[in-house]
């Protein structure tokens, strides 16, 4: 049996971040990453636009108070102002922090790190690498790994953590090059394994954004919070998905309709292209639904609407948000220096996950904690982003909550033994498991149910969602669970069987949609991105607590959670 003091799932920042912290900490503790991908291409990567921090280099009015506001106002009021102001507070020193670790920000003519616009900002707080910031932020602290001898298992996927009588114990991995099963035990267990976004057809995410860590916390029986709020980006790049970084539209970029109007003017006024997401990506849906989107030949009636760059020049595009113009060219075959992009919203973040507090612990409910569980970055819900997350605030999560659940660990562990654990169960029921995978003789291939089940949590739980639509959306995920228990595969080999794998990421993948959809259909209010027409409005009197849903065999059970409310009053929410 493998065993370290701390084993962290997922390589990303947040993952990374805690380890960093943890190894700082205390020197001595040995501390190992497990990652389904090498840390290096986890999808923190590819985060582009910035990470939001008062550090009053362009707006010395600036304060980590209106950063907070900022923050809870986008998120609904409905983030827990106590999260959000510890992450408002360390924005400065965690970016200050990366800095020294080497970091090349985006730099002002005097030497000072550069801060851009940013949606639901009210001033230039957003520190960037170009467009490439979350590619600069994970290569140095993937390097401080190496640096603090971090153990690295890359290309391991876990299958499940061991969690005995309310204590974690460790984990169970698979090998995927040599199919070997190992059972990890540790003092502490972290999830930073990231989000869900391939339960959406449409989707800025990586193909590993599976949703693992969630799944795999609600088949242990812990609940899920606020799975109801999917931020769909408002510029995804048309027809791929991929991500157009809020970055260009805060450098100067409009958006406009089949007509040449910058409609936004109709939605946000006062913020036009830099409305908060949630606010944006409504905009331009409802501009495609009532006939103004654009056809290739540029007629209206399309299914996208404009981003335009030109009058921005090619100097700053090619300066700022270079990554963007490439991946429009090479993609869709776009110069946006002579012609605009086409976009519409696409699946991108997930405001919920596994429920924690601010030291990353995690809830066994609305009271109570797992003993040695810890999670932070998308897949936990801590809650800073509510109803909907504000651009750059994602990287910044992931800095200071994985600082801070590491600090807490390498705190915590400190009192814990190595746990007694019988390794012979778990090894026997993972290898139970696969065998069975590779054994089955169903009728459906992984690809056609996986695609079935992304094309009808995009049709029936988008941008907008009504009771009618959802109840069909939950019938069509009932049948597609049966469907899952009878896929078959073509490779029933034990090396590099890459089938295994996506076969555990669909039933993980199932977990995530049905949760989503159920707590959505629960939500008989409007907040943040979770928008039904059939209920338009906000209801603070019967709608103001988180959702924590528990998903099992027998369905959805959903129990409310109070919100802290400590620093500001629920107002209207007007941009």
């Amino acid at each position: 049996m493998l065993q370290h003091d701390v084993i962290i799932v997922g390589g990303g920042l947040a993952g990374s971040r805690a380890a960093v912290e943890i190894a700082r900490t205390d020197p001595q503790l040995n501390i190992a990453v497990v990652a389904k991908t090498h840390p290096i291409r986890s999808h923190s990567v590819a985060a582009q636009g910035g990470i939001a921090a008062t550090l009053k280099n362009v707006d010395s009015q600036d304060s980590w108070k209106a950063h907070a506001f900022d923050t809870v106002k986008g998120s609904d009021y409905l983030a827990d102002q106590d999260a959000v102001a510890l992450l408002t507070q360390e924005a400065p020193n965690v970016v200050i922090d990366l800095e020294h670790m080497g970091v090349l920000f985006s730099r002002l003519d005097d030497g000072r790190i550069a801060q851009r616009a940013f949606g639901g900002h009210s001033h230039n707080r957003t520190c960037y690498a170009a467009d490439k910031t979350g590619h600069a932020i994970l290569h140095e602290l993937v390097n401080n790994l190496r640096r603090y001898g971090v153990t690295i298992y890359d290309e391991w996927y876990v299958m499940r953590p061991i969690i005995e009588e309310g204590d974690a114990k460790g984990l169970v991995m698979y090998h995927l090059e040599s199919g070997r099963i190992e059972v990890v035990r540790a003092k502490a267990v972290m999830f930073a394994t990231g989000g869900y976004g391939r339960a959406f057809n449409t989707t800025s995410n990586d193909y590993a954004s599976t949703g693992d860590g969630l799944g795999m916390a609600a088949v242990a029986g812990l609940p899920l919070e606020d799975m109801e709020f999917v931020q769909f980006h408002p510029t995804g790049l048309y027809p791929v998905g991929v991500l157009i970084s809020e970055a260009v539209r805060g450098e100067g970029a409009y958006l406009r309709n089949a007509h040449g109007d910058r409609f936004m003017e109709q939605y946000a006024p006062s913020k036009m292209e830099l409305a908060p997401r949630d606010i944006t990506s409504r905009a331009i849906a409802t501009e495609i639904r009532q006939g103004r989107g654009i056809h290739p030949d540029g007629s209206p009636g399309g299914s996208y609407v404009h981003l335009d760059l030109r009058h921005m020049g090619r100097e700053t595009i090619m300066s700022r948000v270079p990554f963007c113009w490439e991946e429009a060219h090479r993609l869709v075959g776009v110069d946006a220096v002579h012609e605009p992009m086409p976009v519409r919203p696409t699946a991108h973040y997930s405001m919920g996950g596994i429920p924690t507090n601010t030291r990353g612990q995690v809830r066994l409910g609305p009271e109570g904690f797992v003993s040695g569980f810890y999670a932070a970055g998308e897949c936990a819900c801590v809650s800073v982003h509510g109803g909907n997350r504000l651009g750059s605030n994602s990287l910044l999560e992931c800095v200071v909550y994985g600082k801070l659940t590491g600090a807490a660990i390498a705190e915590d562990v400190q009192s814990r033994k190595l746990p007694e654990l019988d390794e012979r169960p778990y090894i026997e029921a993972a290898q139970q498991r696969l065998q069975n995978l590779c054994d089955r003789q169903g009728e459906y291939r992984i690809n056609q149910v996986r695609q079935q089940l992304q094309d009808t949590m995009s049709e029936f739980c988008g941008v907008f969602r009504s009771q009618e639509l959802m109840q069909r959306g939950l019938d069509e995920l009932g049948a597609i669970a049966q469907q899952v228990q009878q896929i078959h595969l073509d490779d029933s080999g034990t090396l590099w069987n890459t089938e295994l794998i996506e076969a555990m990421e669909l039933e993980n993948l199932l977990i995530v949609a049905q949760t989503i959809l159920h707590s959505a259909f629960n939500r008989r209010e409007s907040r943040g991105a979770h928008f039904r027409e059939d209920y338009p409005s906000r209801n603070d009197g019967d709608f103001l607590h988180h959702t924590l849903a528990y998903h099992s065999a027998a369905g959805v059970d959903i129990v409310p959670m109070s919100v802290n409310l400590s620093l500001f009053e629920p107002q209207e929410r007007k941009y």
